[in-house]
C-alpha cells in the first residue's frame, strides 16, 4: 500500500470511531491497527506485541543510516461516554465513545507511519500504539514491563493531543509544561456515630469533613506560588445514613492538578500535614490515600522542544500557535520523565470540548497534521 491518502485516512478514522474500547480492553482496535499496518510495505518494518499488555502495539522502521531512534506515541483507548453526535459513523459500542479524539491520534500516526514505509527514514522510528491513557496509565505499564529496551528504546519521544480550541490542522506547543500532572485523593475520616440529640457522646465526621475541606483550600492560596498555580478539587463527599444520626464515618474523593512534579509533591505533603492536624484536633482517624500512577506533568524537554517549535514556526505551510499550559492530565508525562521528548497539540476546531458527548473533531486536520509531523521528522533526521 502506498502512502495513505485523505479518503483512506477518513475511512480509517471513521471505522476506529465506531469501535471505541475502554482502557486495557482495546481488542478490536488492536486487531484493526494490525490489519492496516500489515497492508503497508514490510521491507523495513517490524511489528511487536507485548504479552503483559496485549492490546499495545509497537512498530519499528529501520533507518537507512541511523544515528538515533525516534519514538512516536499514539493512544488508542476511549471513554465511558454515551455518544450524542448523531453521526452516521457514531459509536457502535454502548456507553463508549472516542470523546477525547484518540481515533484522530491513531489515524495521524498511521498516516505518518505509512509515509515512512515507502520513504525509508534515515533514523530508526518506533511507533507506540498505547492502550489505557484515560485510565490505568498504560504508558507507565509499558515502561515498567521493559517494552522500551534494546532496539525498541527511543532516544527521544514525540506525541500529540488534539484540541478543539485551535483551527483544524494547526500545531500548538510551548516550552515547559504542556499538561498538568494529576493525583487522585481519597480521604477516610473515622469517628463515632450516635444519636443526633446527644452529640457529646459521638464524634461527628460531617463536621470534621467540612473542616478538612476548608483547610485544604488554603493550600493553594497560601502554600503554592501564585505564579505557578495548582488545583485541588473534591468532587465527592459521602457521610451518614439518616438525618437524626450523627455520622461516624465520612469519605472524601478528589483530585490534585499541578504543573510540575515538585509542586504536586508539595501539595501531597501539605494534605498529609492537614490530615494529621485534623485527626489530632478532633480526636479521630484520618486516612489519606494519594495515587498518581503514571499521570505526571507533561514537561517538554527544553532542547528538543525549542527545536520542534523553531521548525514549526519557520515552516510556511504550518499554522503554528504558541499555547498556554492546560490543567488536564496525560500519561505521556510519565514517558517524558524517562525519555526526553515533546508533546504538542493538533487543532481540530470544534465547539464541543474534549470528553463531551457531542465532540466532533474536524477531519480536515488529518492531512496537515500528518504533513507537519512527517516534515518535522525528516528535518530532525538531518540534524546531528
Amino acid at each position: 500500500m502506498a502512502t495513505l491518502k485523505e479518503a483512506d485516512l477518513i475511512k480509517i478514522r471513521r471505522h476506529l470511531h465506531q469501535i471505541p474500547e475502554l482502557a486495557l480492553h482495546e481488542t478490536k482496535t488492536h486487531a484493526y491497527l494490525k490489519q492496516i499496518i500489515s497492508g503497508f510495505d514490510q521491507t523495513h518494518l517490524t511489528m511487536k506485541e507485548i504479552d503483559s499488555l496485549p492490546t499495545a502495539l509497537l512498530v519499528r522502521i529501520e533507518g537507512s543510516q541511523p544515528t538515533r531512534t525516534i519514538g512516536y506515541r499514539a493512544d488508542i483507548d476511549a471513554l465511558p461516554v454515551t455518544e450524542a453526535t448523531g453521526l452516521e459513523y457514531a459509536s457502535k459500542h454502548a456507553n463508549t465513545m472516542h470523546a477525547c479524539g484518540h481515533d484522530m491520534h491513531m489515524t495521524v500516526a498511521l498516516g505518518v507511519l505509512s509515509y515512512f514505509t515507502t520513504h525509508q527514514p534515515k533514523d530508526n522510528l518506533i511507533f507506540f500504539f498505547q492502550p489505557a491513557e484515560e485510565s490505568e496509565n498504560g504508558g507507565k505499564l509499558a515502561y515498567e514491563a521493559g517494552v522500551f529496551e534494546g532496539q525498541w528504546r527511543p532516544d527521544e519521544f514525540y506525541g500529540l493531543h488534539d484540541t478543539p480550541d485551535l483551527p483544524a490542522g494547526a500545531i500548538g506547543c510551548r516550552m515547559g509544561t504542556l499538561f498538568a500532572g494529576t493525583t487522585e485523593v481519597n480521604v477516610d475520616l473515622i469517628g463515632k456515630s450516635g444519636h443526633a440529640a446527644y452529640p457529646q457522646n459521638a464524634n461527628d465526621m460531617v463536621v470534621v469533613a467540612a473542616q478538612f475541606i476548608n483547610q485544604i483550600q488554603t493550600i493553594i492560596s497560601r502554600s503554592i506560588d501564585p505564579i505557578q498555580s495548582g488545583v485541588i478539587t473534591f468532587g465527592k463527599l459521602q457521610a451518614g445514613t439518616i438525618r437524626n444520626v450523627i455520622a461516624g464515618n465520612a469519605r472524601i474523593e478528589g483530585t490534585i492538578r499541578g504543573l510540575t512534579q515538585t509542586m504536586i509533591e508539595t501539595i501531597d505533603e501539605r494534605i498529609r500535614d492537614v490530615a494529621a492536624g485534623i485527626a489530632r484536633s478532633y480526636n479521630c482517624e484520618v486516612n489519606v490515600e494519594l495515587n498518581q500512577g503514571g499521570y505526571l506533568p507533561v514537561e517538554n524537554n527544553p532542547k528538543l522542544t525549542a527545536n520542534f517549535i523553531h521548525y514549526m514556526q519557520s515552516n510556511e505551510h504550518v499554522n503554528f500557535i504558541e499555547t498556554k499550559p492546560a490543567m488536564t492530565g496525560e500519561d505521556f508525562g510519565y514517558l517524558l520523565s524517562k525519555i526526553p521528548g515533546t508533546m504538542f497539540w493538533l487543532g481540530v476546531d470544534d465547539n464541543a470540548q474534549l470528553h463531551s458527548a457531542d465532540f466532533t473533531p474536524k477531519e480536515a486536520a488529518l492531512e496537515p497534521g500528518i504533513q507537519a509531523i512527517t516534515d518535522f521528522l525528516n528535518y530532525r533526521m538531518q540534524q546531528n
